[in-house]
């Protein structure tokens, strides 16, 4: 990807979550249930030290400050997201003993000192990153020995929804996301061990498609994609993607939306004096 479609990418981003912060909550329970399916890995590979300070790295409307807080309640915890918008939700969810420092800014640069960080903590936010640039951020700011525990989307996310597209045309409506053995290797070659890699998957559901695509629209992912259909869809087109997604539909009369989750726990490499 060159620098000007890096930009571009990086501006789309910012501007579909801050268009998403007013609504993101109310449509987000599959990213809260991420969310406590990445506290239980943490759980699993706890930090070998004290944790002083814990950065959130793309925490959204914050609600992973609070699993946070209930583990590390002495812990400075840096809020950081791209989009101000999500950041400025914060102060509503968290209560006013657990304080929280909020930071506006990029994974991929992140605006902290090296060996300053105890821990990095991040949910649902690298899949729009490079992995090798975040990573490499994240050991940077990471003190030698210190874990990171991460959350991503894996290549199978909305494989529904891109099946069911395929019968209207033959644009890429979901972005393709990297595989766990990617993850793998951009973490080892950014300086760290790999405790854990899995993959689950979870997922979104609704009664109808039409309410799957709006809680979709609603947590900002629909216009973050490589290539997006440029005319709505007309009532035939409608009508053909909804019959291709019924065929999903569960024994709960509920319709998927599947999340490929790979979860990874992480160390990096050294020794802390």
């Amino acid at each position: 990807m060159g620098v000007s479609e890096r930009n571009e990418h990086k501006r789309a981003v910012r501007q579909a979550f801050n268009r998403a912060a007013d609504s993101y909550d109310d449509a987000a329970a599959i990213q809260r249930e991420i969310c406590h399916a990445l506290a239980t890995l943490l759980d699993r590979h706890p930090p070998t030290r004290p944790v002083a300070s814990i950065l959130d790295a793309g925490c959204g409307t914050g609600y992973g400050l609070g699993l946070l807080a209930q583990r590390f309640p002495e812990a400075r915890r840096v809020a950081l997201d791209f989009a101000p918008a999500m950041l400025r939700r914060i102060p509503a969810a968290q209560p006013p003993e657990s304080p929280h420092l909020p930071v506006c800014a990029d994974l991929e640069a992140l605006p902290l000192a090296p060996e300053s960080m105890d821990a990095v903590w991040s949910s649902l936010t690298l899949q729009w990153c490079d992995p090798a640039r975040a990573l490499s951020e994240f050991a940077r700011v990471l003190h030698p020995g210190a874990p990171a525990w991460l959350a991503t989307l894996g290549p199978d996310t909305l494989w529904e929804l891109r099946e069911a597209f395929s019968a209207i045309d033959s644009a890429q409506h979901v972005i393709r996301f990297h595989d766990t053995s990617h993850w793998r290797q951009a973490a080892s070659d950014a300086g760290f061990s790999v405790l854990e890699a899995s993959t689950r998957p979870m997922y979104a559901v609704a009664p109808e498609l039409r309410q799957l695509l709006r809680d979709i629209k609603a947590i900002g992912a629909h216009s973050v994609g490589p290539e997006r259909r440029r005319q709505p869809l007309g009532r035939g087109a409608w009508r053909t993607l909804e019959a291709r997604y019924e065929q999903h539909r569960r024994p709960d009369q509920l319709l998927p939306a599947t999340y490929d989750v790979i979860f990874l726990a992480l160390r990096k490499n050294g020794t802390q004096a």
